[in-house]
């Protein structure tokens, strides 16, 4: 018996070292271009290019690097993130606008955001727990003073919001990553008494509150709308005059740690994502260290969220805040929640600098770290809106609930060159570029197809090579364009 014991171990050994090895040697295989050729999709201003294959380019042996020459480097063998998804926020304001709509332009807009074969494939989306400013007025899911949830019931949504939500995952194939964020709690839960203009949660219903998430998810859930996670409150630092709610960072800390956590647990929701902060690059770090160095409440968070309206005090975006907080605590997921152009103007549908400056925060925030990047309005009207308080923005497309017109602008295209091609679970690849006037990112899909996206802020057109691994291509880039290399 003994000797028959120890030829069964002996083999279970043997195989498993085997098993190791040809895992080891999976992991060692390199991408290769052999036999493969670059497919240049463009976006450039001045043009008709408009997501627009341009170019079939084949590979040649590289050389040593011309100093003198602009370069784009991609060391495929050196992988980072995985990558979640990029969409944005169907709010009321565009569920709404999307309802004025004839049902061949809701088609219409459904797949150019979530057709993965002729739109541009979203795969991530948020939306807000009852009223935000981009809803036609405030509101809650409870009457007022029902501390005990007795009234709670999602039944405004049910007209707009939730429609849209369901149309959207069906034509994103059956499944968007849907994560949930709320602007205040109850005006009768804060020291305020209102909704709006800031103000605090009441200690005494910290708990309401918390419990106010689980309703949600569950209502929500019900319908056949899966909930992928929640971020514990919108910009928590900032007092605005639509619905907001001030949490200190030991203040969000400490509701998390002891309130929303917990009960996301008790309630079965433990597989939920909890994004913490959900406010811009600038004071990140701070809100990191408070809450990601006290062991239990950084048990609860997957990750932290962020904004880029930093910019409103003047300076450039906080960019290498995200290296930071990636280096810090590389075990936390980083994602981009919120961004837009904040300030609506129809004269400017199609300013080109409002793409360019999605383009280049997608690729810094990538190339920082971030898993997920997340625009607002999907759709917004006319004028910018709805809004019930007059914070009228921009939006990548926008729609004339008039003329029943759908304008899509440069946003929507260069947000394309990303989502349309990066997809979930891809990892991001090592890529640099030899100038300053091209910004760069790479990621390899898992089909094994690589994407390199390279923005050209400069107004001249540029000759660059592009090296993957001891392989490269010439490629031609317009000024003031984007473009995606898929191959």
């Amino acid at each position: 018996m003994k000797k028959i014991s120890l030829t069964i171990l002996l083999s279970f050994l043997i195989v498993s070292v085997f098993c190791q090895v040809k895992m080891k040697q999976k992991e060692k295989q390199t991408f290769s271009t052999n036999g493969k050729s670059i497919t240049v999709y463009a976006t450039a201003e001045g043009t008709n290019q408009r997501l627009t294959q341009i170019d079939k380019i084949n590979f040649t042996k590289a050389e040593q690097p011309i100093e003198t020459n602009f370069s784009v480097f991609v060391a495929p063998d050196k992988t980072f993130q995985t990558f979640l998804g990029i969409g944005g926020a169907i709010t009321d304001a565009s569920a709404e606008t999307f309802a004025k709509l004839s049902k061949e332009k809701q088609q219409e807009l459904l797949d150019a955001y979530y057709n993965k074969t002729t739109g541009i494939g979203y795969s991530l989306a948020r939306t807000n727990i009852h009223s935000c400013d981009f809803s036609s007025g405030s509101y809650t899911y409870i009457e007022d003073g029902d501390k005990d949830l007795k009234t709670f019931n999602i039944d405004h949504d049910k007209k707009f919001r939730i429609p849209l939500i369901k149309q959207a995952i069906k034509t994103a194939g059956g499944k968007l990553l849907l994560f949930a964020s709320p602007w205040s709690p109850p005006a009768f839960m804060k020291d305020n008494n209102n909704m709006l203009k800031g103000g605090k949660l009441l200690p005494e219903y910290y708990q309401a509150w918390a419990n106010y998430y689980t309703k949600f998810i569950k209502a929500y859930e019900s319908l056949g709308i899966p909930i992928w996670g929640i971020s514990v409150q919108n910009e928590p630092m900032a007092k605005q005059t639509w619905e907001s709610c001030i949490y200190t960072a030991e203040e969000e800390r400490d509701f998390l740690k002891n309130y929303l956590g917990p009960i996301m647990q008790k309630q079965g929701f433990g597989n939920k994502k909890i994004i913490v902060w959900d406010h811009n690059r600038d004071l990140i770090n701070h809100r990191a260290n408070v809450i990601f160095d006290d062991p239990i409440a950084s048990k609860y968070a997957w990750g932290i969220g962020f904004h880029w309206y930093e910019t409103w005090a003047g300076g450039d975006p906080m960019f290498e805040n995200i290296a930071e907080v990636h280096e810090a605590y590389p075990s936390k997921n980083l994602i981009f929640t919120e961004g837009c152009v904040e300030k609506f103007d129809a004269e400017k549908y199609n300013f080109w600098a409002n793409g360019e400056r999605y383009g280049r925060s997608m690729i810094n925030d990538f190339n920082n770290g971030t898993v997920g990047w997340t625009d607002w309005n999907i759709l917004l009207d006319e004028q910018g809106g709805p809004n019930h308080v007059g914070n009228f923005c921009m939006a990548p497309v926008h729609a004339n609930t008039q003329t029943g017109e759908i304008i899509y602008t440069p946003s929507y295209y260069y947000i394309g060159h990303f989502s349309k091609f990066i997809r979930p679970n891809a990892k991001r690849v090592s890529t640099s570029s030899s100038r300053s006037q091209l910004l760069t990112t790479s990621f390899l899909n898992e089909d094994g197809s690589m994407v390199t996206v390279v923005m050209n802020q400069s107004a001249e057109k540029i000759t660059y090579d592009l090296y993957v691994g001891t392989t490269k291509a010439k490629v031609e880039i317009s000024g003031h364009s984007i473009q995606t290399l898929v191959y």
